[in-house]
């Protein structure tokens, strides 16, 4: 079994990545009949062919910053990597295998190639699937290549479906996230999730890339007993996904409490983060229980030390006032409104602060000693309608490859104005692809750069790509 490089350590938001998780867009999107969309958790069925072109160029920019030899390799051959889709599919010969760019399924028929793993994990899949038992035993007698895709899938070459697809896998951020030396694996709050989740468990306790880490993995109780604690309802779920988890330090996370993390996640995530000294603070953000929101990092992101893009209207605490009144008013249980409680360890009363925008300002200038005044970029340059029809295609959902330079999707107008006017450079992906391969663009010299990806159809399925991520190793800020 190939082992990649197994350093994992990831302290900010914006140190240069080194080594991201991904993957890529698989069968089962183009399986979603749009009767069962919602149920996956799709507002709409998506083009898989078209999904998959776009993604590529994704790929191909991870490839061009973190392993470039992979793509000389491909282009001194005289390939184009986008005309040739078995460069970027797992399992097939000729993928590109990098070692800084892993591949969720790579990974996965890594650990299949072992018998015990291999029954067990068929096993395990096939009881919350609700499959035959002969059934297991013909999954357990495939190759691993091809029982990793299934797994994942759900379908035979035939077509036959064995079980439901898991097309929220792109969304890599959600299964778990390193903080410093640890992993915390987290628990998705759909019941359409819940297969990632166990497959990602078995990847993170038996891949060899994550062997020196087994005893920093952090996990979640799968039963919190939350009938002894004051204030939360006895049926509430702890639940914690990847998008309402922020590295903005090293010695501080943020966590969101959203419609996909619970209080009592954030409760459990907190406890596990101080009893094992992970960090110092966690701050907590209260925002709506939307599906317009979903995570904290469809509303704010990280752009370099001292900026950030976020949606104005709820970062600034104007959403407390924003509607009809009778919209607001009818809300009894104040979900429009945003509250930010920090803790430390050890220290009984939290610090308030009034708004998303302060919070952030106080990382900038006082966890990461910025000199600069904080400077926000607004979602729709904080025009109505267009801040919140671009903050719904993920204009403030960014990756930061670097400090300074981020991956957007190239539909938001108004976004990238305001990038603009802030002085950023702004180039399309196509664009800078030329200027690299014909020698006249040095990658990692870029400075204050958003990076336009296509994003027709990958944009519909309501992730951007910090959700598209799931960061292993950065260099420390």
């Amino acid at each position: 079994m190939k082992t990649p490089g197994s350093q994992l350590h990831v302290d900010s938001e914006i140190g240069r990545l080194r080594t991201v998780l991904i993957h890529s867009p698989d069968n089962g999107i183009g399986r979603v009949a749009p009767s069962k969309a919602q149920d996956w958790l799709f507002e709409d069925i998506l083009h898989l062919e078209t999904v998959r072109k776009e993604y590529d160029y994704y790929v191909r920019v991870l490839l061009y910053f973190l392993d470039p030899e992979k793509l000389r390799d491909r282009l001194s051959a005289g390939d184009e990597p986008n005309d040739d889709r078995a460069f970027y599919k797992p399992g097939i010969r000729g993928f590109y295998d990098s070692d800084h760019v892993l591949e969720m399924e790579k990974l996965l028929a890594d650990i299949l190639g072992d018998e015990s793993i291999r029954e067990k994990l068929c096993a395990a899949v096939c009881a919350i699937e609700g499959c035959s038992y002969n059934q297991q035993l013909d999954l357990n007698a495939l190759e691993p290549d091809r029982l990793a895709r299934i797994l994942i899938s759900g379908s035979l070459k035939s077509g036959e479906m064995l079980f439901p697809p898991i097309p929220n896998l792109i969304f890599t951020r959600d299964l778990g996230i390193v903080i410093n030396g640890y992993v915390l694996l987290n628990k998705p709050a759909k019941k359409a999730r819940n297969r990632e989740a166990l497959l990602a468990r078995y990847m993170f306790f038996n891949h060899p890339l994550f062997a020196a880490y087994r005893s920093k993995i952090l996990e979640i109780p799968h039963s919190v007993q939350h009938f002894l604690r004051p204030g939360e309802a006895p049926d509430e779920k702890a639940t914690l996904e990847g998008g309402d988890v922020m590295i903005v330090s090293p010695n501080h996370v943020i966590i969101g409490c959203s419609e996909r993390t619970s209080a009592s996640g954030v409760t459990e995530a907190m406890r596990l983060l101080f009893d094992n000294e992970v960090v110092e603070k966690v701050t907590v953000v209260k925002i709506p229980h939307k599906r317009d929101y979903m995570h904290i990092d469809t509303l704010f992101t990280q752009v370099n030390r001292h900026t950030w893009v976020v949606l104005h209207s709820i970062c600034s605490g104007r959403n407390k006032i924003k509607g009809e009144p009778l919209e607001y008013l009818s809300d009894k249980k104040k979900q429009n409104d945003v509250q930010i409680l920090q803790f430390k360890k050890n220290k009984e009363k939290p610090k308030k602060f009034k708004n998303i925008e302060s919070l952030l300002a106080s990382v900038s200038e006082k966890d990461l000693g910025s000199t600069e005044k904080t400077v926000f970029i607004y979602s729709g340059n904080d025009e109505f309608p267009h801040d919140e029809r671009e903050q719904w295609t993920d204009s403030c959902n960014l990756l930061a490859l670097k400090d300074g330079v981020v991956l957007g999707y190239d539909r938001n107008d108004r976004s990238v104005e305001s990038f603009k006017a802030n002085g950023f450079q702004v180039i399309p992906v196509e664009e800078l692809s030329k200027q690299i391969e014909a020698g006249k663009t040095d990658f990692h010299s870029l400075e204050n750069t958003l990076i336009l990806m296509p994003s027709a159809e990958l944009s519909r399925a309501r992730g951007g790509f910090r959700c598209m991520s799931m960061p292993l190793l950065r260099d420390p800020i």
